[in-house]
Formats: C-alpha cells, sequence, structure tokens
C-alpha cells in the first residue's frame, strides 16, 4: 500500500486509483480506508482516493497521543493532496472524516471543489459520545470476527435489513483476529486524545458549517442515527438550503454508502462538483 511521511514524521497509508476529478475519502474516528469498499464500485469515473488518518488502519501511531486532534489530522489532508500534486478535491467526510472536511472548509478553501458530510453536523449529541466512549480504545469482547459478526446488530443501534455478511465484513475491517480474540485497528491511545478533547468547552461548530459556503453541499442521515439528530440536520438545510440531503432508511451511524439513497444523494452532488469544477476551467 502507497504511503507518505507527514510533516511531523508519520507515515501515513493511502490509496489513489482510477482516473478523473478527484475525491478524498475520509473515513470515521476508529475507522479506516476500508470503510469507502461499499461506494467505491459505484463511482467508476472518479480518482478515488482514500486515507488512513494517523493512528488508524495502515498508517503510523504517533508517539503523542494528543496529536490525534482535527487540526493535525486537516493539516495531514492537505499534505496528502501536495504529496499527489492534486490542487483541490472533492471529500466525503465520514463522522469525524466531515469534522475534518468542515475544518478544510474553514482554513483551506481555495484546495475544496464540495464536500458530502456522512452522518456529521454541528452538533454531536451525548448519547452518542457516551456510547463511542463505552468501546473506545478497548480490545472487543469478542474471540472471533464471526461471534463480533453476530453481536453487532445488537451494539449499533438504528439499523435494520443489514444481511450478516455485510456485518461481519464490518468485523474483519474494523479489527484483527489475534491468537487471544480480537484487536483494534486503530492505536489505542486515541481514547486519551478524545478524553482530553472532551475534559474543554464544547466548541461551537456551526462557523465551520458556514465556512462551507459557496461549496456544492450534500448532507447524508442514517434515519435511526444516534449522533446528528433530526433537528440539526433540520437546522442545517435551513441554513443551506441548496444542500442535497437524503435520509438513509434502516440504518444509523454511519450509513454504509451504498444504500440506494445515499447513491443518488451522492451522484446529485457530485454532478454539482463537476459543474463547479468545468466552470473553474
Amino acid at each position: 500500500m502507497p504511503a507518505f511521511g507527514s510533516s511531523d514524521g508519520l507515515t501515513l497509508a493511502y490509496r489513489d486509483e482510477g482516473r478523473g476529478m478527484p475525491l478524498l475519502c475520509l473515513a470515521g474516528l476508529t475507522r479506516n480506508m476500508a470503510d469507502f469498499d461499499y461506494l467505491a464500485p459505484h463511482l467508476p469515473d472518479l480518482r478515488l482516493i482514500r486515507m488512513d488518518c494517523r493512528g488508524r488502519g495502515a498508517s503510523g501511531h504517533a508517539p503523542d497521543p494528543m496529536s490525534y486532534n482535527i487540526p493535525t489530522e486537516a493539516r495531514d489532508a492537505l499534505e496528502l493532496l501536495d504529496h499527489l500534486e492534486i490542487e483541490r478535491v472533492a471529500i466525503i467526510g465520514t463522522s469525524r472524516g466531515g469534522l475534518i472536511a468542515m475544518t478544510l472548509a474553514a482554513t483551506a478553501p481555495e484546495r475544496l471543489l464540495g464536500i458530502c458530510l456522512n452522518d456529521i453536523g454541528p452538533v454531536i449529541e451525548p448519547a452518542a459520545i457516551a456510547r463511542i466512549m463505552g468501546y473506545l480504545g478497548r480490545r472487543p469482547e469478542f474471540s472471533s470476527h464471526a461471534e463480533m459478526a453476530a453481536a453487532l446488530p445488537g451494539l449499533l443501534p438504528g439499523f435494520s435489513g443489514v444481511p450478516p455478511e455485510r456485518w461481519l465484513r464490518e468485523a474483519r475491517n474494523q479489527t484483527v483476529e489475534t491468537g487471544t480474540g480480537l484487536d483494534v485497528r486503530y492505536d489505542p491511545r486515541l481514547r486519551e486524545a478524545v478524553e482530553a478533547a472532551g475534559a474543554l468547552p464544547a466548541p461551537d461548530l456551526w462557523p465551520l458549517f458556514d465556512a462551507m459556503q459557496g461549496l456544492p453541499l450534500a448532507l447524508l442521515r442514517g434515519a435511526g442515527s444516534d449522533l446528528l439528530s433530526r433537528e440539526t440536520a433540520a437546522k442545517m438545510r435551513r441554513r443551506r438550503p441548496d444542500m442535497i440531503f437524503a435520509e438513509v432508511p434502516g440504518r444509523g451511524h454511519v450509513p454504509f454508502l451504498d444504500e440506494p439513497e445515499a447513491l443518488a444523494a451522492i451522484r446529485a452532488w457530485l454532478k454539482k462538483v463537476k459543474q463547479m469544477r468545468e466552470a473553474m476551467r
């Protein structure tokens, strides 16, 4: 797998596939580039770029876990674009990946063509934070991928109609089997950074949302999401009436991105992004 060196000396893994308009995919807090395997076959005419954020997947673990923060991860994304000599890119950001995208809209808008947010907004519900902290940085209490896959439907609220083979694939994407059970595919010290951030007053993220003004914008929401509330999504839509929106039935946090509703919204958003890109030429 290709990789590049960050400005603070970490090796960060990425995949760069296809040709066409560049689309950068940024995964969630503990997740990795495999999250976009479901979406990739539906985007054959794009240059699909995926990155494992620092401490996740195949990327290096930071000596100081406090570098696991959104501004640093946004800098890493820009450094990947520089490494690939890409001037402007569209971004699909899942959960924390969406927060990174919003940060880039505020700090480096000249590098962006558009943003699609997957089940994330300026308000994160406390119940979801509590659920995430219940497992963050801890080894799963399962002996195998099969055992974890069987348990996932009961652990993730809001999901229905997901076939068992998808849950098994999720278990394999998120964990690795060892001689003593499962282990996570990220640095467990990520928990330290999240706990430190949680000890501070919650920042107002609405200015980051407003920073996306002028960019083609889309929002996907799992109909059963416990992280992005219907109220927050409605406020986002009022603030950006031009934003493409889809609520994905049978999904919590987060949609897999290959659902018909998600794909329709992504394709409509990409059409707008491509139009904007052509207008810039």
